[in-house]
């Protein structure tokens, strides 16, 4: 039973007040003028207000609470080197034993498993405390304990957020002094242009035990290249350079050489990780007259913001000569020299859309296009009626890099593209929609083609009868490529439903402007957190296994199982983590398994530092128990429980607070001064001070 006296008055508050001013001003009226009864008329207003006031004995009956200590366990990856995962069983093991002889104690134990995502893995016990600390009050937390290397990221900037009346202990599973070295990331690019350079500086970091060597040896490994070693000193910047040979994923490995004594090698290797960017690629057009289907080509390639296009249409050719002064045409020249000659290595693709030998293009420009597709450049033929006739870009120089020789033979009659069955394996063509889902596509109607023989290089689509339709063809260190129809606008203006048009022109554009991802024999990996998923293109019947190399040199084959025509594909275990190669022939793909370069595992020594704020504040303590002459659990601090202490630790000893909470199950109220009595004792004194003031 508790017992309080209170007040429950019959008028507001701010009244009390008020009628107790005025009581005191008359009071002090009547001591100003020397009057009888003055100190009578103030026990009287003083009664009255009490009356007013109406006190009351509080009785309340309560039950006791029990006190709450929380223990939470660190159980990232920095907790997992050096004996501490079976140092951290121990502790816990003791430190429960200890708290249950505690009397009026719960224990509630929170684990706290690595926290960030897969690119930037972090401990963060103070997430994991207040998560289990959801359903405790704050007014029954006897303490917490935090088993942990001491290597928190989510402390909080401000120590009083988890000011909750109760310390903070951290019994800390290493030992001072731990050495250990590890590579830091000063700088690092983020992406850069395919073919250019960037720098990236790294510093090799040593903490604890001063007298090791200072000097390192590091180990540097860049796609497509063999390892490079280098001595650097410890504390020195590095400067690496960072090479982007191709589009997308990009990385470089660094190494650091362990030596004896240090605390994990598992920070001894770090991956940047930056985006191969491609810059804008530069195509030009040259339409050979206007058609119906020119337009379809402009808009495509102009709706492709990674495209820089340059649109020339014949609309004068030479022949046309009518007399009309050169300076009261709108047409503009075609810049034949500057296109042909001084800037054509600038390009990309050139296409040719019904272009026809007429005399614009003299024949030396169309031997340099050769010689450009031969050194690396890319061209494609839209061909028309033009490809047929005897002015066909067949009888010119670049019929030594045209993949497939005229008939001179027209071909009209209504038939559907189809995809052959070698363009179900190119990635410029398998999986095109409505290909060959049924009997036949499912999409509109072409209606001229034209015929050719002697095809070389691949034909991905054929039209009636067989015939060619789409031919692909390496020359040299370039590529060329033939769209044997000029129907392909019909599609675009959704003829009996069109086809998918923006798709094939597209694929066939990048497949000439080398596009890794339209690579008819590629090797592509994938990583997950402990696997990589490896897929195998080509257009072969079969391939052999590959050859997977791990971080640590551990080398394996692996078969790959079919999943489609020309892909196969398999995943792989991976637990190691770090940069895995894999080979296929000629073929080469990497990957990293596990978090880039992890935050986590980059200050592995143990430290009271990121806490110390928070212990104190709190009052807590730390206590390093990784020393290894004796079991953890036996350096484990005495715990006491104390009601009024600021300070909650000492050298061998932690301390909880009790906190006495209750739970009130009744209450009973007593008015003190009410009812006959009171009235009698103040008119008792009303009474008093009239006889007094009327002597």
């Amino acid at each position: 039973m508790n017992w309080s006296i209170e007040f429950s008055p019959f008028l507001p508050q701010s009244v009390l007040i008020g009628a107790g001013v005025l009581v005191a001003l008359a009071v002090i009226g009547h001591l100003i003028r020397r009057q009888r009864g003055a100190f009578l008329r103030l026990l009287a207003g003083a009664f009255l207000l009490l009356a007013l006031a109406n006190p009351v004995l509080k009785q309340e009956e309560r039950e006791p609470l029990r006190n709450i200590a929380v223990v939470v366990i660190d159980e990232s990856s920095s907790q997992k080197i050096a004996g501490r995962p079976e140092r951290t069983n121990a502790i816990r093991q003791e430190l429960s034993e200890r708290l249950q002889e505690i009397p009026n104690l719960d224990i509630r134990f929170v684990r706290a498993g690595p926290g960030g995502d897969a690119e930037r893995e972090e401990t963060r016990l103070f997430d994991a405390l207040n998560r289990g600390m959801a359903d405790v009050p704050a007014e029954r937390l006897a303490g917490v304990f935090m088993v942990t290397d001491g290597q928190i990221h989510d402390v909080p900037r401000e120590a009083a957020e988890v000011n909750f009346g109760a310390p903070v202990h951290a019994m800390l599973t290493g030992e001072e002094g731990e050495f250990d070295r590890h590579i830091k990331i000063h700088t690092a690019p983020r992406f850069g242009l395919v073919g250019s350079t960037q720098t990236a500086e790294i510093e090799v970091v040593q903490t604890g035990a001063d007298d090791q060597p200072q000097t390192a040896t590091l180990t540097v490994r860049r796609e497509g290249e063999g390892p490079e070693t280098l001595n650097v000193g410890v504390g020195q910047t590095i400067r690496l350079p960072f090479r982007f040979t191709r589009a997308g994923p990009t990385y470089m490995e660094v190494a650091l050489a362990p030596v004896e004594g240090e605390l994990t090698t598992a920070n001894n290797r770090i991956v940047m990780k930056a985006e191969g960017v491609r810059e804008n690629l530069r195509v030009l057009l040259v339409s050979g007259e206007p058609h119906a289907g020119e337009r379809t080509w402009r808009n495509l390639l102009r709706s492709d913001a990674s495209v820089d296009l340059v649109h020339f249409t014949i609309l004068r050719p030479p022949e046309k000569q009518d007399g009309t002064p050169i300076n009261q045409l709108s047409l503009i020249a075609f810049p034949t020299r500057e296109l042909f000659s001084e800037k054509l290595d600038e390009f990309d693709l050139i296409i040719f859309d019904r272009y026809q030998r007429r005399g614009v293009l003299p024949l030396i420009y169309l031997d340099n296009v050769s010689r450009y597709v031969r050194e690396g450049g890319a061209v494609l033929i839209a061909a028309g009626p033009d490809f047929a006739s005897p002015l066909s870009l067949y009888r010119t120089p670049l019929s030594r890099i045209v993949p497939a020789r005229p008939t001179g033979r027209i071909i009209e009659r209504a038939f559907k593209p189809r995809v052959s069955d070698k363009g179900e394996r190119h990635p410029v063509t398998a999986d095109l929609p409505g290909a060959n889902d049924a009997d036949e596509p499912e999409w509109g109607r072409w209606f001229r083609t034209i015929d050719v023989q002697n095809a070389e290089g691949d034909v991905l689509m054929t039209g009636p009868d067989g015939t060619p339709l789409l031919v692909l063809a390496r020359q040299g260190e370039g590529r060329v490529g033939m769209f044997l129809s000029d129907h392909a606008w019909l599609w675009a203006r959704g003829y009996e439903g069109g086809g998918p048009y923006a798709d094939i022109l597209r694929r066939i554009s990048h497949w000439l402007m080398k596009e890794p991802d339209l690579e008819e024999e590629s090797l592509d990996v994938s990583a997950g957190r402990q696997s990589l998923t490896i897929t195998r293109r080509s257009m072969s019947d079969s391939i052999g296994p590959v050859e997977v190399n791990a971080p640590d040199g551990e080398q394996r084959s692996v078969t790959l199982e079919q999943v489609d025509d020309g892909r196969w594909r398999a995943n792989v275990t991976a637990e190691t983590p770090g940069l895995y190669r894999v080979t296929s022939g000629d073929l080469a793909a990497v990957a990293h398994v596990g978090a880039v370069n992890s935050r986590e595992l980059t200050e592995v020594t143990a430290s009271r530092e990121p806490l110390a704020p928070v212990l104190d504040e709190t009052g807590g303590g730390a206590f390093w128990l990784g020393g290894a002459e004796e079991p953890a659990a036996a350096g484990l601090p005495r715990i006491s429980m104390l009601s009024q202490s600021r300070k909650m630790h000492g050298d061998d000893w932690a301390g909880l607070r009790d906190r006495q909470a209750y739970m009130v199950t009744g209450v009973k109220y007593t008015p003190l001064y009410a009812g006959p009595l009171a009235l009698a004792l103040l008119l008792g004194l009303l009474a008093l001070m009239w006889y007094r003031e009327g002597r």
